[in-house]
């Protein structure tokens, strides 16, 4: 079949609050240890060359050019000038993100797995065609964090203070917080 993921792709991932919440990106330095980038979620998918690209790798020693698998386990590595870092959650969720039910704060690391997992992604397609586990381009996902093996769900929570950007990205203990589909990621050919 066609228009499946394969890893070695790159992609946008457009988050599906409120119909749009914006496009994973990284967006300025972080301050967090050991971290490279923060990262938010910006109105359109390359803000800057390669904020918003991310490239799909194995976190189970799948080959290049292998179909990406509901529930596999991935990494996403950002493209920002050829390196912008691997997706990573770092550190507690900030005051404000866990009024909202936050877990971690995310942004990118030098290097896969800075701590135990916590670049290691679980990725669940929510709907297919046909219905094969092949996640494909234009699916929903949720992304779940594996560090300590409850890292959380990628979402976006709250507006973000940065320059350019639209929503603050963090994890959360629940699968679609309010029902606000923060949590839901469109997979989008880069």
């Amino acid at each position: 079949m066609a228009n499946e993921l394969h890893y070695g792709d790159r992609i946008h991932l457009q988050n599906l609050y409120q119909g749009d919440g914006g496009y994973l990106d990284t967006n300025g330095t972080s301050s967090l240890p050991g971290a490279k980038y923060a990262v938010s979620t910006a109105t359109v998918p390359n803000r800057g060359p390669g904020t918003g690209t991310w490239e799909v790798l194995s976190g189970a020693c799948k080959k290049t050019g292998d179909i990406v698998l509901s529930g596999d386990v991935i990494y996403l590595r950002n493209l920002y000038q050829d390196d912008g870092g691997y997706l990573d959650v770092n550190s507690l969720a900030t005051p404000n993100q866990k009024t909202y039910g936050g877990l971690y704060d995310v942004s990118t690391s030098w290097g896969k797995d800075r701590g135990d997992s916590t670049s290691r992604w679980q990725i669940f397609d929510q709907s297919a065609s046909p219905q094969d586990g092949a996640v494909r381009f234009n699916d929903t996902v949720q992304l779940w964090n594996l560090h300590l093996g409850r890292g959380g769900f990628l979402e976006t929570n709250d507006t973000s203070s940065a320059s350019g950007a639209r929503y603050d990205v963090d994890t959360n203990y629940y699968s679609n917080r309010g029902g606000s589909n923060v949590t839901l990621w469109k997979i989008l050919q880069a």
